[in-house]
């Protein structure tokens, strides 16, 4: 599935460019938290997600009588992965240039 927020501020920044031009700094620091998002999308949080397993498992295998071994499992599914990530972008992209043509029309 594509990531939502991958979508969004790509095309935050696309729409940014498409009507100011992309040597404004609006731009420029649309541009920086598209990649900051997108980086946080595939990186930090997809590795979050897997320590999440690892933990889960961790717990799963302690004894019974462990003060922990009846807590409520982690959320796994965290993040996304590269493609996701950037279908996303594309989707983004695609989504604000039908925009910007059809605000022309």
């Amino acid at each position: 599935m594509p990531s939502s927020h991958s979508a969004s501020v790509t095309a935050l920044a696309a729409a940014i460019g498409f009507h100011d031009g992309p040597g404004g700094s609006s731009f420029a620091i649309s541009l920086v938290l598209a990649c900051v998002v997108m980086y946080d999308a595939f990186g930090v949080r997809l590795h979050a997600g897997r320590q999440a397993e690892v933990l889960n498992q961790i717990v799963f295998e302690l004894p019974a009588e462990h003060p922990l071994a009846d807590t409520r499992p982690l959320r796994e599914p965290l993040g996304h992965t590269p493609p996701q990530v950037a279908a996303g972008a594309a989707l983004g992209f695609i989504i604000a240039f039908i925009l910007h043509v059809l605000a022309k029309l």
